[in-house]
């Protein structure tokens, strides 16, 4: 397995997050997974266990239940006979059991004493049979649909019990006490006013909604997670275990390390490239980061640049195809098209996106004074293609499956069989008994967050859906905007926003879709450009102060003020908070003529690009005052939805690039030497 050399820290959690705000899956390279390292599993039986042999047993147990969740999401892959219920019940009872195995119920010493010994297992095997008997009294069930007996409800209200304890552990004290308030909603709906009042649900009906059938925990959002995400989280491992990480990492510095800003420009291609695999910005940033933050310090940027770059480009591979983050196999099961529609409309925005980071570095480059890397201090591409050329096989599989709409569970599981298969050929990728262990365990691990939070948003889209609060909340949305589409979307990104606090940015997504959605659609906009925008807004919380979690994650990476790297972030990725006012009125999603397409791209990349210049006073060099304003008022033009304005805003900004062109260069600051930034090749 390839070795990730670097100078900067290894980080495995978030840095300076806050307590309660859970990221993403992790999908790859977290510490402890070097070769050499006690096992995977080992180490999530220590943190939890000791080192004791309850330690050991543990290990053992977790080990057990990891390849038993990998083995049954494999056979219910292929053997699609099982009921999407019992199949979503059966791989939420192993994420229970593992959450309730590793994850300790505090941070202190009484978490791991004797008492919440017995305590955690007592929630093991109360997890197993709120689980199992669904399954064993199924038929029973269906026959008195509508009549639950007494040991139903008893069953249902302990799993809720359950999911809100795991969602606490997992997740964090907001969600869980979210997913109370909708429950606790339902439940008081007479004695609100006004707006919020429905008639109101006894305890037994919303026990009943959430535990039987496909109406609450066991509903859409946890089935995505059971069947396309977890499929993915395991491709991601095979990834990780391969060393196919470092591949698309020495791919994307020697396509770029030695053009100005080489190892910055460096970290937005690879993070590109292995965010559209994981689907996670936190994972993203730590894995990649540890690579390319210590390389972009060594030419030049400063702490707090370098890891912006990386929380922003992260961030960016959640929007990435072919692999987005979970929320895109969400969307594509709401609005009930083929995954591949949602690539489709998703790649255009995305490139915008990444083009926009990709002008700042270059911007802060020219403004550093920093080259790019010695060519003798890169790899060659022709060399790491030869020995890792291996690695872009599964990925053309999976891009021509989905293309022939290919369901992306299926999809997924053939990429990951023909990776596995083709690492075995190389002597650096090939996996060993416990290699293959590991990535099982890997798996297990990295899906624990995305399947308690979908099933918690489960319960809250169960609830939204019985008291009619989405198309309150959609009332009220339309009220406060006054019926016009702009403050609508800026009410529903600080929405976002404020949900990204103490939600993932899946879960937000779901909440957020279910309650402002329909304001979108009554104000005209199409159903998946409605859906599009709030996904992308639902990732600000990645890099938007004050919870920045994959700037937060970036700043211990680069040993930086957490702030300063949030705030480098948020101004890096402006264009997450731009690019969905051009999805909404303009056709950027595909969704016009191939002429109004091509110039709502055009269009929009001018604008964002002004917008860039605008922000930092640079290009070529220093922008005059009046550059500057001239900028930023063609910035306004090009995003304004007129042909007109775009006529005057391509003028103003033909008039800067002309004075930038011709002006003296200014002075940049000191030029930090490249000496020692070499590139490792995988092995």
């Amino acid at each position: 397995m390839t070795e990730y050399s670097t100078s900067g820290p290894q980080q495995g959690g978030r840095p300076g997050s806050p307590a309660d705000a859970a990221p993403e899956p992790v999908g790859a390279g977290m510490p402890g997974d070097e070769p050499g390292s006690a096992p995977l599993w080992r180490q999530l039986a220590v943190s939890r266990w000791g080192t004791g042999p309850a330690g050991r047993g543990a290990g053992l147990a977790v080990l057990v239940v990891a390849v038993a969740l990998g083995s049954y999401q494999i056979w219910t892959a292929v053997d699609l006979g099982l009921p999407s219920y019992l199949q979503r019940v059966l791989h939420l009872m192993f994420v229970l059991v593992l959450v309730f195995a590793v994850r300790p119920a505090g941070k202190g010493a009484w978490a791991r004493g004797r008492v919440m010994v017995a305590v955690d297992l007592t929630l093991v095997l109360a997890a197993v049979a709120v689980s199992l008997y669904p399954v064993v009294a199924y038929d029973g069930i269906v026959a008195r649909t509508g009549n639950p007996s007494d040991l139903d409800l008893a069953m249902g209200a302990v799993a809720i019990a359950l999911l809100l304890e795991a969602c606490r552990r997992v997740i964090g004290v907001f969600m869980a006490l979210l997913v109370a308030g909708f429950l606790c909603y339902a439940w008081i709906g007479p004695l609100l006013p006004g707006l919020l009042s429905h008639r109101g649900y006894t305890f037994q009906r919303i026990i009943y909604h959430n535990y039987l059938f496909q109406e609450g925990i066991y509903g859409l959002a946890l089935g995505v997670a059971a069947s396309f995400v977890f499929m993915f989280i395991l491709f991601g491992a095979v990834l990780e275990k391969t060393g196919g990480g470092a591949f698309f990492i020495n791919i994307a510095y020697a396509l770029t390390g030695r053009y100005r800003g080489g190892p910055a420009k460096g970290a937005v291609v690879a993070s590109s490239l292995m965010g559209s695999v994981s689907g996670s910005a936190i994972a993203n940033t730590v894995t990649t980061g540890s690579f390319t933050i210590p390389m972009m310090k060594k030419v030049g940027y400063k702490p707090h640049e370098a890891g912006g770059v990386e929380a922003a480009a992260s961030t960016g591979g959640q929007l990435l195809p072919p692999i987005m983050g979970a929320g895109a196999f969400v969307m594509a099961e709401l609005i009930g098209v083929p995954y591949m529609e949602i690539v489709k409309v998703a790649v255009i925005p995305a490139l915008m996106y990444f083009a926009v980071i990709f002008l700042f570095v270059d911007i802060l480059a020219r403004r550093h004074g920093i080259t790019g890397v010695p060519a003798d201090q890169l790899p060659r591409l022709r060399d790491v293609l030869r020995d890792g050329f291996h690695f872009l096989l599964p990925f053309v599989l999976l891009i021509v499956l989905l293309t022939q709409y290919y369901e992306p569970l299926l999809a997924g599981l053939y990429a990951t069989a023909v990776l596995a298969v083709v690492a075995m050929f190389r002597a650096a990728s090939r996996l060993n008994a416990k290699d293959v262990a590991e990535v099982f365990v890997l798996a297990a691990r990295n899906t624990l967050s995305v399947s308690v939070a979908c099933a918690a948003a489960g319960v809250i889209v169960g609830m939204v859906g019985l008291t009619g609060l989405g198309l309150k909340f959609s009332s009220m949305m339309l009220s406060w905007g006054g019926g016009y589409l702009l403050p609508t979307l800026l009410l529903i990104a600080v929405a976002s926003l404020v949900l990204g606090m103490g939600l993932p940015v899946t879960a937000a997504y779901i909440v957020l879709i279910v309650l402002a959605g329909p304001a979108l659609l009554d104000l005209g906009v199409p159903l998946i450009v409605a859906h599009m925008i709030v996904y992308w807004y639902s990732q600000d919380s990645n890099v938007t102060p004050p919870v920045a979690l994959a700037g937060f994650a970036a700043s211990g990476v680069a040993g930086s003020n957490p702030m300063r790297t949030s705030l480098a972030a948020w101004k890096f990725s402006k264009g997450l908070y731009v690019i969905p006012l051009l999805m909404a009125y303009s056709p950027l999603l595909l969704n016009g003529s191939a002429g109004e397409v091509v110039l709502a791209v055009v269009s929009g990349l001018l604008g964002l690009m002004a917008f860039a210049v605008t922000i930092e006073g640079w290009w070529l060099r220093r922008t005059a005052l009046w550059e500057r304003l001239a900028s930023g008022a063609a910035a306004v033009l090009l995003l304004t939805p007129s042909v007109a304005a775009d006529a005057v805003g391509a003028v103003l900004v033909l008039a800067a690039v002309v004075a930038q062109l011709r002006g003296p260069r200014g002075r940049t600051d000191s030029l930090t030497p490249a000496a020692d930034a070499t590139v490792p090749s995988p092995r």
